[in-house]
C-alpha cells in the first residue's frame, strides 16, 4: 500500500507540469439529430500524437501552439481538418459520406466494431446487433456473438447462462455503465433482470479487465450502456409475443424537465400463462412467469462547469414457477403430490454517477460511482427451500490525468464495497458479511501508430479474503496496417457464492455436501486465478471487400478454486481444489462483407476445461470441445422514407459434451459418456416501414432440434434418481416469435 501511495504522490506531483489540453466532443448527424461519434480518430497533421472518441464522443489531446491542423476521421466519414489556434473545446459534427453528392458508400459501420487501437481486446456490441435477434433480455444478447456461449442452466428453470473462455458467468466481471451489477444473489438470473430494450451498446472483453473495476474479474468483463434520456428516442414502444406463451411489453419515455435536466421511465412487463409440455414427461418445458420492471433515469449535464451526473431508480418484481403439469401452487406446496417450483425475486436498485472535468484544466478529470441494491428471493424447488437476502453497496472514485502528453495517461482512485448476505438453505442459516476498501493505480501508454500498454495494481483489503495485490497488464503492437498483436496478464480473486450461483442443484435429490477446510467462506478459501491471453487481429481486402480475421488464445490457470463436484450422482460436493484446474481457450474468426450490405461472420472455438476431482483429472462436464459458429446478414437498400427490409441467421454447432458420471445410479438412469452433437438455427426478418416503425418475425431453433429426456426420474421426482441437469441442447423445440417497434424521436 505504501509503494501505491507513492507512486500516486509522484504521479500527481508531475501534474503540475502538464501541458495544456484541448478537449471536444465529436458527433455525427442522424435523421437531423445530433449524436455522439464513438471511436472516431483525432490527431495532430503530420505526427502520431492522437487519440480516439469515447463512448459519448468526447476527446482530450495534447495542446502545442506549433501544431495547428487537427484531423478528425472516421470510416463511412468524410474526414475533416480543423485549423486550431487555441486550446478552446471543439464541438465538430463529420459528414456521412452517402450526403456527399460525388461520393458512393463503399463501407459502413459494423454492428459489431473490433478496435485496432485498444490495448485490450475489446470489442462493442451496437444496438444494430442486438436487433437481429428479439434479445428480450440480457442473457439472450449474445445469440449472434460467437465469443459467449449461451445455454440453459437446467430442464426446470428456463433460465440461459452464459460462458466465456470456457468458464462460467460468476468468473465474468458483469457491469451496467462499468458499475458491477450481476454478483452476489443476482449472479444465477440477474442477466434475465435487464431488458434487452434498455440496452443501448455491450462491451466485451476478453481477459482480466481493467483494475479501475475491481478485484473479481477472471475471464474478462461484459459491460452494458443503458439508454441515456438525452439520446434516446422520446418515445419508443416494443411488442412482443411468441408461440411459447411469453408477452413482453417495452415502453421509453423521455423528456427533458429543465435546460439541463432531462429523464427518462423505462417500463417492462413480461408474462407467460400457458403450459407446455411437448416432450410428455409431466414437466413444463418452459416455466411460467411474471415480471414487472420499471427503471426511472435522470441525467444532468452542464458543459459551461464540466458536469454530467446520471441518477438510476430501480424496481423489480419477477415470480417463475415451473415442476409438473399438474403442480398446483395452492395445494401442493411443500407436499409430494406433485413436484413444483417456485421463484420469487424483489430487488431495488439505487445508483449514481458524477463526472466532473475542469474546464480550465482539461485534461483533469473527476468520478464518483455509487450503487446501492436490495435483493431478496424466496424460492422452493419441490422440498428443497433456498431464501437469500443480499444488501449490497458499492463505491468507486476514480481521477484521470496525463503525464507530460495525452500519450501517458493515468487512472487512480479508491473502491469500497460492502455485502451482507442472509441465506437458509432448507434448515440451515448462512450469514456472512462482507466488506472491502482499496486503491488503484492504472498508466497508459498510448501511440495510435504502433503501440499501446496498460499497466494497472491495485491493492484491497478484505475483511475475509485478506489484504492482496492485483496486477493487470495489457498490451497492443501494430507491425502493420491493418493489424493489431494484443497480449494480457491479470490476476482475479473473488468469494464463491456456492448456492446462488448453482441453484439448478436444488432441482434434484442430490445431498449437499461441504468439505469445511476453516476457509470463511461457507468454510471453503476464496478463488484465484490467472488469465493469461495473446490475440492477433488482421484486416484486408478479398476480391475488392472488406474483410478481418482474428485469433485468439486464453489459458485460465486456478491456484485455488471451489470445485462443484457433480460426479457422484446422489451427491453434489463443494470443495477447495488440490492439484489444477486450468482452462484453455482458442477462437479463429473470420469476418467477411462479400457484397454491399450484407456480412458474414463465422468462428470455430476449441477448448479445454480440466479440474482435478476427487476422483482423477476430468473435462468439465457439458462443456462442448468444438464450436461452430455462423452469422449472416443481410440489408436491402434503404428508400427515400427509410423503409428497407433486414435478413439474419444464425447458425451453431456443439461438438459432443461429458455428461457427469452416473456409472452408480441403476442401469436406466445411466447416461452415456458423451452428449450427442447438436446443431441450431435462428432466422429473423424485420420489415422497417419508416424510422417511426418496423415489425420482425422469427424462429429460434427452426430445425426442431430436442434434447431427449432432459430430466432423470421425472416420473418419480421425489426418488432418489431425480435429476434436471443433464441439460446440454433445445427442450422446447422451435420457438416462433413476432414484434414491432414504435418510436417518436
Amino acid at each position: 500500500m505504501k509503494k501505491l501511495i507513492m507512486l500516486c504522490s509522484l504521479a500527481f506531483g508531475m501534474f503540475a507540469n502538464a501541458q495544456d489540453q484541448i478537449k471536444g466532443t465529436i458527433l455525427e448527424a442522424v435523421d437531423g439529430k445530433e449524436l455522439p461519434l464513438a471511436g472516431a480518430n483525432v490527431y495532430w497533421l503530420n505526427t502520431t500524437i492522437g487519440t480516439m472518441t469515447d463512448g459519448q464522443g468526447q476527446f482530450s489531446l495534447a495542446y502545442d501552439s506549433s501544431r495547428t491542423q487537427l484531423i478528425i476521421s472516421y470510416v463511412g466519414f468524410k474526414t475533416d481538418t480543423l485549423t486550431v489556434t487555441s486550446p478552446k473545446p471543439i464541438r465538430h459534427v463529420l459528414q456521412s459520406t452517402q450526403d456527399l453528392d460525388a461520393i458512393t458508400v463503399t463501407s459502413r459501420k459494423q454492428a459489431t466494431a473490433k478496435s485496432y487501437l485498444k490495448a485490450t481486446n475489446t470489442f462493442t456490441v451496437s444496438a444494430d446487433e442486438l436487433l437481429k435477434a428479439a434479445c428480450c433480455n440480457l442473457s439472450e444478447s449474445f445469440e449472434t456473438n460467437p465469443s459467449i456461449d449461451v445455454n440453459f442452466a437446467d430442464a426446470v428453470s428456463g433460465t440461459k447462462q452464459i460462458k466465456m473462455l470456457g468458464l462460467n458467468s460468476p468468473y465474468i466481471l458483469i457491469t451496467t455503465e462499468n458499475v458491477p451489477a450481476i454478483r452476489g444473489a443476482s449472479q444465477a438470473y440477474g442477466l434475465s433482470f435487464i431488458p434487452g430494450t434498455w440496452v443501448e451498446s455491450i462491451q466485451i472483453t476478453k481477459g482480466a479487465g481493467s483494475v479501475v473495476n475491481g478485484f473479481e474479474s477472471i475471464a474478462g468483463q461484459i459491460n452494458a450502456e443503458l439508454q441515456k434520456p438525452t439520446t434516446d428516442d422520446r418515445v419508443f414502444v416494443n411488442a412482443y409475443g411468441s408461440v411459447n406463451g411469453r408477452l413482453e411489453l417495452n415502453t421509453h419515455l423521455n423528456t427533458q424537465v429543465f435546460d439541463k435536466w432531462s429523464t427518462g421511465l423505462y417500463l417492462h412487463g413480461n408474462t407467460r400463462n400457458q403450459k407446455f409440455d411437448n416432450n410428455d414427461d409431466s414437466f413444463l418445458d418452459v416455466p411460467l412467469k411474471n415480471q414487472i420492471n420499471v427503471m426511472n433515469r435522470w441525467q444532468y449535464t452542464n458543459g459551461e462547469k464540466g458536469i454530467v451526473s446520471f441518477i438510476n431508480l430501480r424496481y423489480l418484481n419477477d415470480n417463475t414457477q415451473s415442476g409438473q403439469l399438474d403442480f398446483n401452487l395452492d395445494t401442493d406446496t411443500g407436499t409430494m403430490n406433485a413436484w413444483g417450483s417456485e421463484i420469487d425475486t424483489e430487488r431495488f436498485e439505487v445508483t449514481t454517477k458524477v463526472g466532473y472535468v475542469n474546464p480550465e484544466v482539461p485534461w483533469q478529470s473527476l468520478g464518483v460511482q455509487t450503487a446501492f441494491s436490495y435483493h431478496k428471493q424466496n424460492s422452493y424447488f419441490g422440498l428443497n427451500d433456498y431464501d437469500i437476502v443480499h444488501r449490497s453497496f458499492y463505491g468507486n472514485l476514480v481521477y484521470n490525468s496525463i503525464i507530460s502528453d495525452s500519450r501517458h495517461k493515468i487512472k487512480t482512485g479508491l473502491s469500497v464495497t460492502h455485502d451482507d448476505y442472509d441465506e437458509q438453505v432448507n434448515t440451515t442459516d448462512f450469514k456472512r458479511i462482507e466488506n472491502s476498501f482499496g486503491g488503484f493505480f492504472e498508466y497508459a501508454y498510448d501511440n495510435l501508430d504502433k503501440l499501446t500498454l496498460t499497466a494497472g495494481i491495485r491493492a484491497d483489503q478484505h475483511n475475509r479474503l485478506g489484504f492482496f495485490v492485483t496486477p493487470r497488464v495489457h498490451a497492443r503492437y501494430t507491425p502493420w496496417e491493418k493489424s493489431a498483436f494484443r497480449a494480457s496478464i491479470g490476476r482475479g480473486k473473488r468469494s464463491a457464492n456456492i448456492f446462488a450461483e448453482n441453484q439448478n442443484l436444488f432441482s434434484s435429490s442430490r445431498q449437499i455436501s461441504i468439505d469445511d477446510d476453516g476457509g470463511k467462506i461457507y468454510g471453503l478459501d476464496p478463488e484465484i486465478a490467472w488469465n493469461y491471453g495473446v490475440s492477433y487481429l488482421q484486416g484486408f481486402n478479398l476480391f475488392g471487400r472488406k474483410a478481418d480475421i482474428t485469433l485468439d488464445f486464453y489459458r485460465t490457470d486456478f491456484q485455488n478454486q471451489v470445485v462443484v463436484d457433480w460426479e457422484d450422482p446422489f451427491e453434489i460436493q463443494f470443495y477447495n481444489l488440490e492439484g489444477e484446474s486450468y482452462a484453455n481457450s482458442f477462437q479463429f474468426e473470420f469476418n467477411y462483407n462479400p457484397f454491399e450490405r450484407f456480412d458474414i461472420r463465422t468462428a470455430y472455438k476449441y477448448y479445454d476445461v480440466q479440474t482435478d476431482y476427487k476422483s482423477g483429472r476430468l473435462q468439465k462436464p457439458l462443456i462442448p470441445r468444438e464450436r461452430i459458429f455462423a452469422n449472416m446478414a443481410y440489408e436491402t437498400l434503404e428508400k427515400d422514407n427509410g423503409s428497407q427490409w433486414k435478413f439474419d441467421a444464425t447458425y451453431n454447432w456443439l461438438s459432443e459434451q461429458r455428461y457427469p458420471d452416473t456409472s452408480l445410479s441403476a442401469p436406466e438412469f445411466q447416461l452415456p459418456e458423451l452428449t450427442p452433437t447438436i446443431g441450431t438455427l435462428n432466422l429473423q426478418v424485420t420489415k422497417v416501414f419508416s424510422p417511426k416503425f418496423e415489425i420482425y418475425v422469427g424462429g429460434e431453433n427452426v430445425t426442431d432440434v430436442r434434447q431427449d429426456r432432459p430430466i432423470l426420474s421425472a416420473d418419480n421426482p421425489f426418488g432418489a434418481n431425480f435429476d434436471s441437469n443433464f441439460v446440454y441442447g433445445p427442450i422446447f423445440g422451435s420457438m416462433y416469435y413476432a414484434g414491432l417497434r414504435f418510436r417518436v424521436e
